[in-house]
C-alpha cells in the first residue's frame, strides 16, 4: 500500500491492486491554498466534511465512489468507518461536525482524523480501535494543536504518523503553523525527500514513527 501526499488533508491511497482513494480533495484557491489543482484518478473519494478545502469531489478526475458520512461503508471492496467528531472543541458550535475515518487497505489499518478539533473521548478511541497509520491535523487554529496532536498520537498509538493541514510554501497565508511545533522533542521522526511512502503489513515500525512527506501538488 502506497501514501502519497497531494498537500493540505489530501492523501492518495493506493493499493496493491491499483485501487486508489483520495482523502479530503481541496479546491485550490480557497482560504489561500495554492496547492495545484489535483491530477491523479481516483477510484473512491472519502470526505471528512464539507468544507471547500476538503470536499472538492468534482474536482478528482475518474468517477470516484463518494464516501461520506458517520457509520460503515463499503466501495471497491473496502469497508470504511465513520466515526462522529468536531470541527472545534465546542461542540461543533464553530465550524460544525467532523467524520474521522478507519479503513484497511493491504492489511494495513489508516485512520484519517479530518479536521479534528478537540482531544478524543473513551468512546471515540474504542471506535477508532488499532491503527497503523494516522493522518492527523496538528498546526492549530482550526484543528487540534501540537499539543492537542500529541496527546491524540499518545492515546491512539499508531505505528505510523503523518501530520497534514499545516503551513507549507503552498500555503504563506493560511492562519496555521507549521509541522516544527509537532516535531520539537519528539523521536523518530523521519523527514522525507519524497511525496510518498510504502507500507507493508508485517513490516510496520515497532516503536511510533513520524514520516513528514513533502507535498505533490
Amino acid at each position: 500500500m502506497k501514501v502519497k501526499w497531494l498537500g493540505h488533508a489530501a492523501f492518495l491511497i493506493t493499493s496493491d491492486e491499483g485501487t486508489k482513494i483520495i482523502t479530503d480533495p481541496y479546491q485550490s484557491g480557497q482560504f489561500g491554498l495554492d496547492y495545484g489543482k489535483i491530477e491523479d484518478a481516483a477510484d473512491i473519494v472519502v470526505v471528512s466534511h464539507e468544507h471547500a478545502d476538503h470536499n472538492y469531489v468534482q474536482g478528482v478526475p475518474g468517477n470516484p465512489q463518494v464516501v461520506k458520512g458517520t457509520g460503515t461503508h463499503s466501495a471497491k471492496g473496502i469497508e470504511f468507518k465513520g466515526i462522529a467528531s468536531y470541527h472545534d472543541d465546542s461542540g461543533g458550535s464553530q465550524r460544525g461536525p467532523n467524520d474521522m475515518f478507519c479503513f484497511t487497505v493491504n492489511g494495513v489499518r489508516v485512520c484519517h482524523l479530518g479536521d479534528l478539533g478537540h482531544g478524543l473521548s473513551e468512546q471515540q478511541l474504542a471506535e477508532i480501535g488499532e491503527v497503523d497509520v494516522l493522518l492527523i491535523p496538528m498546526a492549530g487554529t482550526f484543528t487540534i494543536d501540537a499539543a492537542g496532536a500529541t496527546q491524540v498520537v499518545d492515546r491512539i498509538k499508531p505505528r505510523v504518523v503523518i501530520p497534514m493541514h499545516f503551513k507549507t510554501d503552498k500555503c504563506p497565508s493560511f492562519p496555521v503553523t507549521d509541522v516544527e511545533p509537532f516535531l520539537a522533542g519528539k523521536k523518530n521522526v523521519k523527514r522525507m525527500d519524497t511525496t510518498e511512502v510504502d507500507f507493508k503489513q508485517g513490516q510496520l515500525p515497532e516503536a511510533t514513527e513520524i514520516v513528514v512527506l513533502k507535498h505533490a501538488c
